[in-house]
């Protein structure tokens, strides 16, 4: 396998070998610009003759590899000023904007998209922290062999637990977006399928007794997958009788009393003291919820699992429908079954782009949804003097106030402060900063933003030299209930304008793990803090070993040998991921207008709020609608 960092454009090279890459960088162009990418020079107007790194020649942060997502350089300024560091005095610039927005991210882009729909003629910066924009939308990109291979560095699909709103789906639609029509025309759900590769569950030494990897063809009872495993009888009863043998676990209880009952125990406390499992058995289901939530089956509510499709349920006879109680990816799922769910070839990066591509065209040439996905951007061209709209990178803001005729906003790059002046300021960061570089909101919305703490995430994507070994063990995906990661998953198989996801085993492609780290036993929150101070505390050299282990481990009887098979790493670390939910395992009920995300994105003078966090839901169409309402907030006298 050729693996070439290089971005589109440059003549790929045939020669690299695992010594092309030290700590997981490959040595190509786009590569030996991180330093630059973390740093730069201003090329603000009024502050010297510098060159911003972002209007470098080869400048193209979506095939760096590596430590990605909050990579370092992007977060080191906002944890001093949190820490009471203060920051360096800024250069007064004579820049002036109708709007500048804190945060590149789809919120962010969405923002600066309809205030321009309000004002065609207003002047629009927005600063974004990390190298690149998207927030977590991010893009990575893998030249193997001489072809574009993409993957999602964090926002993986349009998808939310209810039907896109009018207000969601309508922005999308205005930078040509369709999702139903993409969903039907660029997804092949059934490819993997076809081959006859099913959905594999590996089960580790250090918790099950010895590393084995079952595998369950599509539809297969639990009870012939698990005939010839080394799990002891019981447990392999158990497991088959949850999955396949539905029963009423609460018969003497009305189907309503049976709801409030299962909103007040954890799947956990189901699992062990309705149900009555073995402790093994209730551990091969305690990382199923991490996807969604980010903390395993003890702090996740029975009800909100069964919402969600988790065993055990079926034979219940539970009505349909949400409780009040319940967050809102369960209740969503309830009540709707959720909207269509359409995974783009670079997940949510392909609608950064296009808000882009809406706000800055020079930056992307002109065309449909499809040319957009293996278009390259030019970075030179987001940050123009003169442009309507201007992207800025690397710029981590550290004050935003309320002035006589507007705001006053700072920020550092490359070690420098700068100040600029703008009528309306939308802080489209997530809400820890906020209270940091806002200094000035009241103590009670500041303690109502410090309430809603984000689910740590890590999405690692890793290149390989082939998917032969998933082939021959018949899996394309594997959850391991003990594993460091515990899913991973063969790139999604789309085909979208002149980008395809390849279909032949033996050429390369892209693997996707996902960890979420926590701390089983304590409060959600608190497993948050951990999860995240771990994230920041963990080397890419210590991912790098753990992908290596597991997927030896997973996928050795099936041929696979890290040391020759894998190519690349990338792993994007998300200390600040999902937007928090209401759980009613932790919290108190509370009326809508009294939940922290209501109060803590109360508006400020000129300064609105938007983000995923100001809806405590953690998908994209509530990254849109709350761009739509800290804009019209700016716009209401």
């Amino acid at each position: 396998m050729t693996n070439d960092a290089r971005p589109p454009g440059d003549p790929p090279r045939t020669d690299l070998t695992r010594r092309d890459f030290l700590g997981g960088v490959a040595l190509g162009v786009g590569a030996t610009l991180a330093p630059l990418a973390l740093g730069g020079c201003e090329s603000a107007a009024g502050s010297g003759p510098h060159v911003a790194a972002q209007d470098l020649p080869g400048y193209y942060p979506p095939t760096l590899t590596g430590l990605r997502g909050s990579h370092p350089g992007s977060f080191e300024v906002a944890h001093a000023l949190r820490d009471g560091r203060a920051p360096p005095a800024p250069l007064e610039t004579s820049e002036i904007y109708d709007l500048i927005v804190v945060g590149g991210g789809i919120s962010g882009l969405t923002a600066a998209l309809l205030y321009r729909d309000r004002e065609p003629d207003a002047r629009v910066l927005v600063l974004e922290n990390h190298d690149d924009f998207g927030g977590h939308a991010k893009r990575n990109e893998f030249w193997l062999d001489g072809g574009l291979q993409l993957m999602n560095g964090g926002t993986y699909s349009i998808e939310s637990p209810r039907p896109y709103s009018a207000i969601a789906s309508g922005v999308l639609e205005r930078v040509g977006i369709r999702a139903e029509e993409l969903g039907t025309r660029i997804q092949k759900h059934d490819f993997y399928e076809s081959l006859g590769l099913g959905a594999g569950t590996f089960l580790d030494r250090e918790t099950f007794g010895s590393d084995e990897l079952l595998r369950r063809a599509k539809d297969a009872p639990w009870s012939r997958v698990l005939a010839a495993s080394h799990l002891g009888e019981r447990v392999r009863r158990e497991i088959a009788a949850l999955e396949d043998a539905p029963r009423d676990y609460l018969p003497s209880l009305a189907p309503a009393t049976k709801k409030a009952f299962l909103e007040t125990l954890s799947y956990r406390d189901f699992l062990l003291k309705t149900v009555g499992v073995d402790p093994l058995t209730a551990r091969f289901y305690q990382q199923r919820t991490h996807g969604l939530w980010g903390v395993g089956t003890e702090a996740v509510s029975a009800l909100e699992c069964w919402a969600t499709g988790l065993p055990g349920f079926a034979g219940m006879k539970l009505p349909p429908g949400s409780s009040e109680s319940m967050g809102e990816t369960a209740a969503g799922f309830a009540d709707t079954g959720g909207s269509v769910d359409v995974h783009l070839p670079d997940g949510g990066a392909t609608v950064a782009r296009a808000l882009v591509r809406a706000l800055v065209p020079e930056a992307l040439k002109a065309g449909g949804i499809d040319d957009l996905v293996s278009a390259r951007v030019d970075y030179a061209r987001l940050d123009r003097g003169g442009a309507p709209t201007r992207l800025r990178l690397n710029a981590i803001v550290t004050r935003v106030a309320n002035v006589d005729g507007g705001v006053r906003v700072e920020y550092q790059r490359a070690g420098r402060g700068y100040a600029l002046n703008a009528r309306h300021a939308v802080l489209a960061c997530w809400n820890a900063v906020i209270p940091h570089i806002c200094p000035e909101l009241p103590p009670a919305q500041k303690a109502a933003l410090h309430e809603l703490v984000k689910t740590p995430l890590i999405y690692a994507n890793v290149a390989v030299r082939n998917w032969l070994p998933w082939q021959r063990l018949g899996v394309a995906s594997i959850h391991a209930p003990g594993g460091y990661f515990a899913d991973t998953y063969l790139n999604e198989c789309v085909a979208m304008g002149a980008y395809a996801t390849p279909t032949d085993p033996k050429r390369p492609t892209l693997v996707r793990l996902v960890r979420t780290p926590c701390m089983p036993g304590l409060p959600e929150h608190e497993q948050n803090k951990i999860g995240r101070a771990e994230i920041l505390a963990t080397s890419f050299e210590r991912y790098e070993q753990e992908i290596r282990r597991q997927l030896d481990r997973m996928l050795g009887a099936g041929g696979f040998d890290a040391t020759r098979d894998i190519g690349a790493i990338t792993v994007n670390r998300w200390p600040h991921g999902y937007a928090p939910e209401f759980n009613p395992l932790f919290q108190k009920l509370v009326p809508e207008g009294e939940r922290a995300h209501v109060r803590g994105r109360a508006r400020s003078g000129a300064i609105t709020i938007a983000n995923s966090d100001a809806a405590s839901k953690a998908y994209m169409d509530a990254a849109i609608e709350q761009a739509h309402r800290a804009v019209g907030e700016l716009f209401s006298a």
